[in-house]
């Protein structure tokens, strides 16, 4: 198997499949900030630019993080579907490779900002995150139109290796506090086979062209519940508003305006679909601090705080997601 990494091996690759020219002046540019695939940008004269993934079997980070690189080919698939869905906010797909479990895309047009550095400097604006609502929307409605994708994407043990063990089941083993809690919603969530799901649903997967958003990385789209994504990306915004006190209130305001633009868009009730969403922000705030995966941008007090935000609102459960909001609201004061 090649490495995608070692510029000569990917040169080899792609002469081999007759993807460039033999001659062809190429550039490599390794896109780190993920720590489940190799990241390759080929800069080109010929053509535009692609992005090539390889799916890495064991995570980088420091504890041991495992799960299949066949996983690749979900996000491949994923690619050639949303072309369907959503079809100017994702890039296109150009080679898909089952022996290396490699894929290639075309690059989001430049230039190109991403939306979390976007956002933890303070950039922060409503039309974008009632866009981002707005699209989850469509991906969640998506089986509607095209119900092949109930089995297309019937395939639930990425999401569950990459987020519901290392996420939620991780994080009871870490906070006996949540045990209980973070169990019984991994057994609702698994019960919950209602729409496409994208798993990884946050702004560090959004780059932004000329205000177009484009959305990123989808190896754990599966069939599955909802309020995962909403509880997922919701926490992206209220981690942020822990961290950055300057902003903290456009972080809490881009909160409600996700959800209110979210919930009117789509067609699913809204009180179920509510109460899971206020289940899964806790779970996953809860493990961003305490979980394989933790926020960078939050340091070791902070971290601490938020964990014990996230027990009382368990033990006090909120209504309503505004009233979730405005309980941290008051908790990350000062």
């Amino acid at each position: 198997m090649i490495d995608i990494e070692k510029p000569a091996e990917l040169r080899t690759f792609l002469n081999h499949h007759r993807l460039i020219m033999e001659h062809e002046s190429l550039g490599f540019k390794i896109l780190h900030g993920g720590v489940s695939n190799r990241a390759i940008l080929v800069e080109r004269n010929s053509g535009p630019n692609w992005v090539f993934k390889q799916a890495l079997n064991k995570l980088r980070v420091e504890t041991d993080w495992f799960c299949s690189t066949a996983r690749i080919h979900q996000e491949a698939k994923a690619l050639r579907w949303l072309k369907q869905i959503i079809p100017d906010n994702v890039p296109s797909l150009v080679w898909e490779d089952k022996d290396n479990q490699i894929l290639g895309m075309t690059e989001v047009p430049t230039p190109h900002t991403n939306w979390k550095t976007d956002l933890l400097n303070g950039t922060i604006d409503l039309e974008q995150v009632n866009t981002f609502a707005r699209l989850l929307a469509k991906l969640h409605d998506a089986t509607e139109q095209h119900p092949q994708l109930k089995e297309a994407f019937r395939e639930y043990s990425y999401f569950e290796s990459l987020r519901l063990d290392p996420y939620y089941a991780y994080t009871a083993s870490q906070v006996p506090e949540a045990s209980n809690f973070l169990d019984r919603l991994i057994n609702e969530t698994k019960s919950r086979k209602q729409a496409l799901v994208h798993g990884d649903y946050s702004p560090k997967n959004v780059l932004i062209h000329n205000h177009q958003m484009f959305i990123l990385d989808y190896e754990v789209m599966h069939i599955g519940d909802p309020a995962f994504d909403l509880g997922f990306s919701l926490t992206h915004f209220l981690s942020k508003a822990h961290a950055q006190p300057k902003y903290r209130n456009l972080f809490f305001q881009a909160a409600l305006n996700y959800w209110d633009t979210y919930s009117k868009a789509i067609k699913e009730p809204r009180d179920q679909l509510e109460h899971m969403t206020i289940k899964h922000t806790l779970a996953c705030m809860l493990a961003r601090v305490c979980g394989r995966s933790q926020l960078e941008y939050l340091n070791q007090i902070q971290k601490d705080q938020q964990k014990q935000a996230v027990l009382s609102a368990m033990s006090t459960f909120p209504v309503t997601l505004k009233a979730l909001i405005e309980k941290l609201q008051n908790t990350f004061k000062g």
